[in-house]
């Protein structure tokens, strides 16, 4: 499976390197090597993939979390595996060479994008915006404000993020319902048993919840899966929490709800917002700038991430979170 130069070449198999890793700067470097020492024959090297590559085969690859990923610098060379920094793939998948295997990185960011739905959530219903802006403007503003507890929230979603969230609300007294392409009862550990309804049923269970909070992914099959027609079953006052991607919701539609629904959102489309769109002003709406996975929590665990890797390609096994091509 993991081919490796003919006697002769230069770079890091010519140092007796047997399994070479790159990774896009120091610091994840040292986050790896802080996990206790690497097998031996193991090395791992800086390159973020604007320079000449360091060997004629990597074995693993990650590229840079963030900016546009150069994939063409690893033509011409032979690749074992390219190991992603985000859970969503569908941007990127397409632009990694043919034939070569591509993981993305579940167990990464799940609990830190759970913990900021939770605090879009919270920050909804208990109106913090309001409250920074009167601190700010000096002014002693009171305020009844809605609860967490006790709402029935909809789970749109129980991937990963979907079943973290839920793993979160179960500590806030909420009615937890869920909706998936396929109808079960899903098990969460410090949950316990939920419902999972199938995606079709979506519509019919809108307009009996409180909280909507989306985790799917993109593309073609959940394409502003939320449109006018679908928030408009949702219930006056209720709150859609996205932290799936921008593209689950139809943006002009939300807009147009004109503060019926309230929003709080950590993706959008377009991203990033473009300067005097409409929803920078929408009324009953939140924001952040798709900052859900971007916590300390990040770098320890993808380094953690690519030790299993590391041990996985050591023993000849397929690699965790391998993508269909």
């Amino acid at each position: 499976m993991h081919s490796r130069p003919a006697p002769g070449c230069q770079g890091a198999y010519a140092r007796g390197v047997s399994l070479l890793v790159t990774v896009p700067t120091a610091e994840l470097a040292a986050d790896i090597a802080a996990r206790g020492p690497l097998p031996d024959g193991v090395e791992v090297q800086v390159w973020d993939m604007t320079t000449p590559p360091p060997a004629p085969r990597i074995d693993i690859v990650v590229p840079s979390y963030l900016g546009r990923q150069r994939f063409s610098a690893l033509d011409g060379i032979e690749v074992g595996l390219v190991q992603g920094q985000m859970i969503g793939y569908e941007a990127v998948i397409d632009r990694v060479p043919a034939g070569v295997p591509f993981a993305n990185a579940a167990t990464v960011h799940e609990p830190a994008t759970a913990e900021l739905a939770l605090a879009l959530a919270l920050a909804a219903q208990r109106e913090l915006p309001r409250f920074v802006r009167s601190q700010d403007a000096g002014v002693w503003d009171r305020a009844f404000t809605s609860s967490l507890a006790d709402r029935r929230v909809l789970l749109v979603g129980i991937g990963g993020v979907g079943k973290a969230v839920a793993r979160r609300l179960a500590g806030f007294e909420t009615s937890i319902t869920a909706v998936a392409q396929t109808a079960r009862t899903e098990a969460i550990d410090g949950v316990g048993e939920i419902a999972v309804h199938a995606l079709a049923d979506l519509p019919a269970l809108l307009p009996d919840v409180e909280i909507v909070i989306l985790s799917l992914p993109g593309g073609s099959a959940t394409h502003r899966l939320f449109d006018a027609a679908m928030l408009a079953r949702m219930a006056d006052g209720a709150l859609l929490v996205n932290v799936g991607r921008g593209t689950l919701v139809d943006t002009d539609a939300l807009v147009a709800e004109n503060g019926r629904i309230r929003a709080a959102l950590d993706v959008m489309d377009p991203e990033p917002l473009p300067e005097g769109h409409p929803l920078w002003t929408a009324p009953g709406v939140l924001f952040t700038p798709h900052v859900g996975g971007a916590s300390t929590a990040m770098s320890p665990r993808i380094a953690a991430l690519v030790r299993t890797q590391i041990d996985r390609m050591l023993a000849g096994a397929e690699p965790a979170n391998l993508i269909p091509r």
